[in-house]
């Protein structure tokens, strides 16, 4: 970190992320959210990590685990309650759900339930950007599992091949739903094998929000000194079950993690021993941690008491 208020900056983005998803937590046995939702308790730091080195102009892409990405683009609790149960008022009229939110005007251009599907797009709009002759800079997300499609491979030749600039960023949590890496790869490893491309490959934890904050310094520097897409691979730990609020160790296929595991795995947890390096007291973070629970409670009472969409909204936002 820069500074104690770039760090400060950064906690309420990442508090933010993690208080919106335990209130789902909280509000989902209600079924009244009227949306499946792929919490991403544990990989919080690396979008707001990425997001937060790259310039104001830049382009996004995600997945269907995209709340952290879209929170921290906007700050829009509202908006993203609202979608979650389905209201007019959501972010994308109550049609999109939890797996579909984007907001175009700050650069969160799609995010998608199918897996691998937005990084073509993604690449398109570097592409675009090349051929406009624009500065735009362009990020797309993607889970280890996007890695077996061949989609991804033909993307990341192109990126390459035509030196977008473009930054592939692999969110690793090991899993694609309860399948393990080991069962699902014939490669080495993941650095291993994109750094055969003309690409700028950099690892770290995406646990930990100082280390995602410099690996994408890093890899925007290297990419302004030789124009060529970045590729990110960061790695963390995934507390919940693929969809659905619970955790799920119970089911076998993976250890639950002991108290010191979770501590030493939990972006917010990490963060907060940083801060107080630097200088930052708990009563502060406390004061944080109030001010954006209130700001989560309000908009997902606002979202409940909203309308719905009136069956003519069925028809519009429609173009195939």
């Amino acid at each position: 970190m820069n500074s104690r208020d770039e760090a400060l900056r950064l906690y309420r983005k990442l508090l933010l992320a993690r208080l919106s998803e335990e209130k789902i937590r909280e509000l989902y046995p209600s079924n009244e959210i009227k949306s499946p939702v792929h919490l991403g308790i544990g990989g919080e730091a690396i979008p707001v990590g990425v997001c937060h080195c790259l310039p104001e102009n830049s382009k996004y892409f995600g997945t269907y685990r995209n709340h952290t990405l879209y929170l921290t683009l906007t700050g829009d609790t509202d908006g993203f309650f609202a979608e979650l149960y389905g209201r007019a008022s959501g972010a994308g009229g109550g049609k999109a759900g939890s797996m579909h939110l984007m907001a175009p005007d700050r650069g969160l251009m799609a995010t998608s339930a199918v897996v691998a599907t937005t990084i073509p797009v993604a690449v398109g709009a570097a592409m675009a950007a090349r051929y406009r002759g624009s500065d735009d800079w362009v990020a797309v997300f993607f889970g280890d599992g996007a890695m077996e499609e061949g989609v991804f491979w033909e993307s990341l030749n192109f990126a390459c091949l035509h030196k977008l600039r473009i930054l592939f960023v692999c969110e690793d949590n090991g899993l694609a739903i309860h399948s393990h890496d080991t069962t699902r790869r014939g490669f080495r490893s993941i650095p291993e094998s994109v750094g055969g491309f003309r690409c700028h490959v950099l690892s770290g934890d995406g646990s930990r929000l100082s280390t995602v904050v410099e690996k994408t310094r890093e890899a925007v520097t290297r990419m302004k000194k030789d124009s060529q897409p970045a590729f990110l691979h960061l790695t963390y730990f995934r507390f919940l079950e693929h969809v659905g609020p619970k955790e799920d160790f119970a089911a076998g296929y993976r250890p639950a993690p002991t108290e010191a595991e979770r501590g030493g795995r939990d972006p917010v947890a990490i963060f907060e021993g940083e801060l107080k390096s630097l200088k930052c007291s708990r009563p502060e973070m406390d004061a944080i941690r109030s001010e954006l629970a209130k700001q989560v409670d309000a908009s997902s009472r606002k979202a409940q008491a909203a309308p719905s969409p009136s069956p003519p909204d069925l028809l519009t936002d429609v173009f195939s």
